[in-house]
């Protein structure tokens, strides 16, 4: 199966699902910016339970604009409330010090484009689960592919269906219970070397 999707800010583990399942992946680069998408947010679990990370971009004048051309907004000092959110939400999961060095460099470096931090991005959470597959990219835009199997709409961060994954050990769960469909982060600082495993044997509602 090829998969095509969007690259989005640390996919959410719907996301990630369809990619442990698919055999090879293409990601779509000619569609516009949309709001309101995991395209420039994720959410993680905090204290008080679900949180949104965002981060800021430039808005154009025009009425479209072309995802892969959007810009970061690095007048706010989003990449320090991020990582600072990161470490007070996982800080006592179980693998955050074992992949703390792996994302920590994302949070360091200014990023210009949200297209190209968010494939930075997905090459760290590959890594991370250890997926080896090939990526290729879109060359124009379609609303419908024939040869590919379309998982775009799981960029939409709002209207998502019940997904009802598998329960996994989270750090809030005494306190917020489970929250479903979290980023990729959390899966892996709460599971680790067990996540795409966990990612392979989930369940993809068949109306996504």
């Amino acid at each position: 199966m090829k998969a095509l999707l969007h690259p989005t800010y640390f996919p959410s583990i719907a996301q990630c699902v369809a990619i442990a399942k698919a055999e090879d992946l293409v990601f779509e680069k000619h569609d516009n910016f949309q709001k309101q998408t995991y395209r420039n947010r994720t959410y993680i679990y905090g204290a008080n339970g679900k949180l949104q990370l965002s981060i800021p971009i430039i808005h154009s004048h025009k009425n479209r604009q072309l995802y892969k051309d959007v810009k970061i907004s690095n007048t706010e000092k989003w990449q320090q409330i991020h990582w600072k959110s990161l470490e007070a939400a996982y800080r006592t999961s179980p693998f955050f010090e074992y992949y703390e060095d792996e994302f920590i460099s994302l949070f360091e470096k200014r990023h210009e484009f949200i297209y190209d931090f968010n494939l930075k991005c997905f090459e760290i959470v590959s890594d991370c689960l250890q997926l080896d597959m090939d990526i290729t990219y879109t060359e124009s835009y379609q609303t419908k592919h024939d040869d590919l199997t379309d998982f775009r709409s799981l960029v939409n961060a709002r209207k998502e269906p019940n997904f009802n994954f598998e329960n996994y050990r989270q750090v809030f769960f005494d306190k917020c219970g489970y929250i479903d469909n979290l980023s990729i982060i959390d899966l892996l600082f709460n599971e680790g070397t067990n996540a795409l495993t966990y990612l392979e044997n989930q369940i993809l509602p068949t109306h996504v």
